[in-house]
């Protein structure tokens, strides 16, 4: 079973026909809003990969609260580890460009308001051998108590870097299994423009220190890992994005399923580029997350 601990938000979307420049205003071609955070996100695309989900976080006592929850509601995820708090529901403010690339302004709201009592209860009702799912629009105080509660208890946590705040070179470090995109890997590490060598040798230095799966996601070029001393490489598919903003989070939930399923790292990894690949060929973070139908019909 797999239990997300993290955020819930409604995201509204504007779709300019590029980013603005600093100071800059564009016109945008339309407007919309969709179901996100990237707790719920991932919690949805573990859903839809196959695996059992419990969503735990804090929503506010609003409207955005009932539509924020509308999708995971709809694909049976359990919902009893989510709060209502006095703060109002989370918010992401996208900009998608016709080429896919966004710009994203994240108000924590409710999410701001989840605690390490919070992460107690979480781990709590879990079980050994069961898979956590962390990111960072939550408090850090609350991921660490999660992560180190989930150790005590032989939960193999996974830890999302994103959106990378100064927690998550420390806190990242104590998950089982790290996923970070390539320019929050460089942060992580403290080092930019790594060459395609270069970081791969720092992710066997890493590794070799600790022991943690060290996974980093490179967008078109697939994605390259480090676990049990082996180095894997898995490619997505060959596509012309709409929108990008789902793809991290579908590749996150969809590698957390396989896992719990019993596939192979090197299938899991395949499966989970697969998905976020399919995930820019749709607008918005939760509608765009593909079905395990869909995806595996690509493998």
């Amino acid at each position: 079973m797999i239990t997300v601990f993290g955020s819930i938000n409604m995201d509204l979307i504007a779709t300019p026909d590029r980013l603005p420049k600093p100071g800059e205003t564009v016109m945008g071609t339309s407007f919309t809003t969709a179901a996100g955070g990237k707790g719920a996100n991932q919690a949805l695309a573990a859903r839809r990969a196959g695996a059992i989900v419990r969503m735990a976080g804090a929503v506010g006592d609003d409207r955005l609260a009932s539509q924020a929850l509308a999708l995971l509601a709809d694909a049976a995820v359990d919902q009893n580890g989510v709060r209502v708090a006095a703060e109002a529901t989370g918010t992401a403010h996208i900009l998608v460009a016709a080429d896919g690339e966004n710009v994203i302004v994240v108000v924590p709201g409710a999410n701001g308001t989840v605690t390490g009592e919070d992460a107690k209860r979480t781990i709590g009702a879990m079980s050994r051998g069961d898979y956590l799912m962390l990111q960072f629009e939550i408090p850090a105080s609350a991921i660490e108590a999660a992560l180190v509660g989930a150790k005590q208890k032989g939960v193999t946590s996974i830890i999302n870097t994103a959106p990378f705040t100064g927690d998550a070179k420390r806190l990242g470090a104590i998950a089982d299994i790290l996923v970070a995109n390539e320019t929050e890997f460089d942060l992580f590490i403290g080092k930019g423009e790594l060459s395609d060598e270069e970081r791969e040798a720092t992710m066997r230095a890493l590794h070799a220190q600790s022991g943690q799966t060290i996974i980093v996601t490179l967008g078109a070029d697939g994605v390259v890992a480090i676990r049990k001393g082996e180095i894997h490489r898995a490619k997505g598919l060959a596509i012309e994005p709409v929108d990008t903003v789902g793809a991290g989070d579908t590749f996150c939930g969809y590698l957390a399923a396989s896992l719990d399923a019993g596939l192979a790292f090197k299938d899991a990894l395949r499966r989970a580029a697969v998905a976020g690949s399919l995930a820019c060929l749709k607008p918005g973070a939760q509608p765009s997350i593909p079905f395990a139908s869909a995806v595996d019909a690509e493998i």
